[in-house]
């Protein structure tokens, strides 16, 4: 029997936005926000953190939600994946992160299914139509011991995923695309200004239940001035400035 979970990669000392998961929407912080919307996708839930003391409320809300837990390397976070599987003896991981309070089940389940039926080794929702923020990864166990053995570059520690991505190391890939390309609709939480724009929705979506993409494209549209509070950023800037420190080191 196939032993899946969801992984939430969860820290606290941001550079860009710290305590960023901590903030609140309706009373309840995003990383609540995240745990709570992945349940809805029926799999054992384990939130991946830090040793450090900062990240000492991350394990409250995991204990508050009743989901597993996990505390490992603060900057390789590859390792930290790799441990957490190890721990829990999984065969296959969901990698969702605590950033995201817009994660769809809906969406997220497609890269579940995927990974169930399909014979790959990487499933995820494809980043260039998929708005920022539902970002959903699925890999095999035996694909990230392998990233976790091959992998040197500080942002392949850093990133979990870069080594399983790279065609060159001949993983066998699949990206769902979205129906139409709203990759430009950033609904993810690396600045106060993002968070801005999701205290928006919030308040306009959520009364106690989940709601979906659909809903949130369909409110955007109403009101697309939403869509510039928080559009002087650019997708995956965290990643391309470990790419820069690769070459710096």
């Amino acid at each position: 029997m196939m032993n899946i979970s969801i992984i939430i990669q969860a820290r606290c000392n941001s550079g860009r936005f710290p305590n960023k998961i901590l903030k609140k929407l309706n009373s309840k912080s995003i990383l609540w926000h995240v745990i709570e919307r992945c349940k809805i996708m029926n799999l054992p839930i384990i939130v991946s953190t830090t040793n450090q003391s900062i990240d000492d409320p991350i394990i409250k809300i995991a204990k508050e939600c009743e989901v597993n837990f996990f505390r490992g390397s603060t900057n390789d976070v590859l390792d930290r994946f790799y441990q957490t599987a190890k721990k829990f003896s999984l065969d296959f991981i969901i990698r969702i992160t605590a950033d995201c309070p817009l994660i769809d089940p809906i969406e997220s389940g497609k890269v579940i299914d995927s990974l169930k039926t399909g014979n790959y080794d990487y499933v995820a929702l494809d980043d260039t139509t998929y708005p920022d923020g539902l970002d959903t990864e699925g890999f095999s166990f035996k694909s990230l011991e392998k990233s976790w053995n091959k992998s040197k570059l500080s942002s392949e520690r850093e990133h979990v995923t870069p080594y399983i991505k790279d065609a060159k190391n001949g993983f066998k890939l699949y990206l769902i695309k979205f129906h139409k390309n709203y990759s430009k609709y950033r609904l993810t939480v690396d600045y106060p200004d993002d968070f801005q724009l999701i205290q928006n929705i919030y308040s306009k979506l959520y009364h106690g239940n989940i709601f979906f993409i659909d809903e949130i494209i369909n409110i955007i549209k109403k009101n697309p001035e939403l869509l510039m509070i928080n559009s002087s950023h650019n997708r995956n800037e965290g990643y391309r400035k470990s790419l820069k420190d690769d070459v710096l080191n």
